[in-house]
């Protein structure tokens, strides 16, 4: 808030054009894609569509690894991040005591004498992993009951169940750490999904104002074939750094892990039976979640003409179309309603219960990040106002000499590994305007440059700190920060090597990339601005 304090103070911009910021177009987007996700949420469909996809992957290692990463990205999609990933975690957790057994005793299987990090690991994990809100059905409980007896009777030597169990613990490692980066892959691939997309949107229609390529649509259009290349790639990183990636993919071969994993799956099909055939409020949910989805898809997709064609030119925006989806949940029944009583005055009606109250909205939604976008939006229009963007972009004008292809990676990993130290919020806050300065100083189509920094604002992994999703697992308390750093590394180079592949293919056609658009040419020109960046401006519209 304090740019509403500060730049009128100092003379950067009056108040009539700071406070609007705070609740532009984009802000009631994602407002009403965090209301969406609270109804969902009310009525646990969330839950319903995880365990149904559980069921179909499988239980085996691998498979259950990419059945948490699918389940993460897609609800990650819609809902946020951080509510992803408390909702998944103990999910995951309750089937790898179904497959493994108590998590205490197997670290005292696989505890050495001469491994010192299990004395690291077996010191903070207790407390913390029980913190997570799940609670083991009587299935469970029996089921860990029979592991324990199994056990008993053994018959492998010492050292063959010492390295079974370590293999278990990698494989739990894998379970907890999947999950979040998951989570940041499946954000990017809406503009609803995560805050930087929103901010891209936002920056685009207050300084490309004639600019209109990016929207739901066409967005999802980009970055969902990208989210799914980059998921595959996690996937077999992961799954090869925790064990899951072997031959038991295709074939069996100890029977022991082949009841392990029967108990798995039984206790996932047990948890989906408990939910009950789908309700008149889920049912509803689902249906004005598929039709929200639907409608910002095709209000103006580019490749064909929307439907917001049969309305005046630029007056339907997806604010509009989101705000119009959720209001008709606050007043939607969740219950089937009854007609008997247009028959029978005196017969009893369905009590009437709305899909959605508003007080439950209210306290779902954020509204500290709708304040964080709005103070976003606000520093980025007095970077604008004042020049201060223009005059950094000129002092970046060494990157000219660089290709821009190996411009986009460098601009892609030095956001991404900025992001590990700030939140991605901040991040793409403070360097978007630059970059589209640098874009303009270079002639370079400026989406070139904004749309791999803003994805690569998501792609945080290395450290516990980076993101909510990564603090929750970390919190389980049985992952290290060595983990984290060694998977999250190899992860970042993946996300970088994906981004670079998208805008140089499809991202390129989509966008028609390659040329430098009419609507690109800077709307302000302070006095701050440089000479030099006069000139050029000049200079390139006389090319033009």
């Amino acid at each position: 808030m304090l740019p509403v304090c500060l730049f009128p103070t100092l003379g950067i911009l009056p108040s009539k054009k700071v406070c609007p910021q705070y609740f532009l177009e984009t802000n009631f987007l994602f407002l009403s894609g965090l209301v969406m996700a609270s109804s969902i949420e009310e009525w646990g469909l969330h839950r319903r569509i995880a365990l149904k996809v559980l069921t179909i992957v499988g239980v085996k290692p691998a498979w259950l690894i990419m059945g948490m990463m699918m389940t993460s990205s897609f609800l990650s999609m819609w809902l946020s991040n951080t509510a992803t990933t408390a909702m998944m975690l103990p999910i995951a957790n309750a089937i790898l005591e179904s497959l493994f057994g108590d998590l205490e005793t197997l670290k005292k299987k696989c505890k050495s004498a001469d491994d010192p990090e299990g004395d690291i690991i077996n010191g903070q994990s207790t407390v913390k992993l029980h913190s997570l809100p799940s609670v083991p059905s009587e299935k469970q409980i029996l089921s860990i009951d029979e592991t324990d007896g199994m056990e008993q009777s053994d018959p492998r030597t010492p050292e063959e169940i010492q390295l079974e169990s370590q293999y278990q613990m990698k494989v739990w490692k894998g379970f907890l750490i999947c999950i979040p980066y998951a989570a940041s892959i499946g954000g990017t691939a809406t503009l609803t999904g995560t805050a930087p997309n929103l901010i891209l949107i936002g920056q685009l229609k207050s300084y490309f104002p004639d600019c209109d390529l990016i929207n739901f649509g066409s967005w999802f259009a980009f970055a969902f074939p990208l989210m799914c290349l980059f998921l595959f790639l996690g996937w077999i990183w992961i799954a090869f750094l925790y064990g899951g990636l072997n031959t038991r993919l295709c074939f069996k071969r100890n029977d022991q892990r082949a009841q392990a994993e029967a108990r798995a799956k039984a206790l996932i099909e047990e948890d989906y039976r408990k939910l009950g055939p789908i309700n008149f409020a889920e049912g509803s949910i689902s249906f004005f979640f598929i039709l929200f989805a639907v409608l910002l898809f095709t209000r103006d997709p580019k490749f064909v003409t929307g439907w917001s064609a049969f309305f005046k030119k630029g007056y339907v925006s997806d604010a509009v179309t989101g705000v119009i989806i959720v209001s008709i949940l606050f007043f939607f029944p969740s219950q089937k309603p009854s007609l008997s009583w247009w028959f029978d005055p005196k017969a009893s009606n369905t009590p009437y219960v709305p899909l959605l109250s508003w007080k439950k909205a209210q306290d779902s939604v954020p509204w500290n990040i709708i304040l964080l976008l709005g103070g976003g939006f606000a520093m980025a229009k007095a970077c604008e106002e004042s020049g201060l963007a223009s005059w950094i972009g000129g002092h970046l004008q060494p990157l000219a000499e660089v290709p821009p292809a190996a411009a986009v990676m460098l601009i892609t990993a030095f956001l991404a590994c900025f992001t590990e130290f700030a939140s991605n919020t901040a991040t793409i806050i403070i360097f978007l305007p630059v970059i589209a300065e640098l874009a303009i100083h270079i002639s370079v189509n400026p989406l070139y440059f904004m749309i791999p920094a803003t994805v690569g604002c998501s792609f945080a992994f290395m450290l516990p700190v980076s993101t909510p999703p990564n603090s929750i697992a970390f919190a389980s308390g049985h992952l290290m920060v060595k983990d984290m750093v060694k998977t999250g590394f190899v992860m970042n180079i993946l996300g970088i090597l994906s981004v670079s592949l998208a805008m140089n293919t499809w991202g390129m056609a989509m966008f028609d990339l390659s040329t430098y658009p009419e609507w690109a040419h800077p709307i302000n020109k302070s006095a701050v601005v440089t000479d030099v960046h006069l000139s050029a401006v000049h200079s390139l519209n006389a090319t033009l």
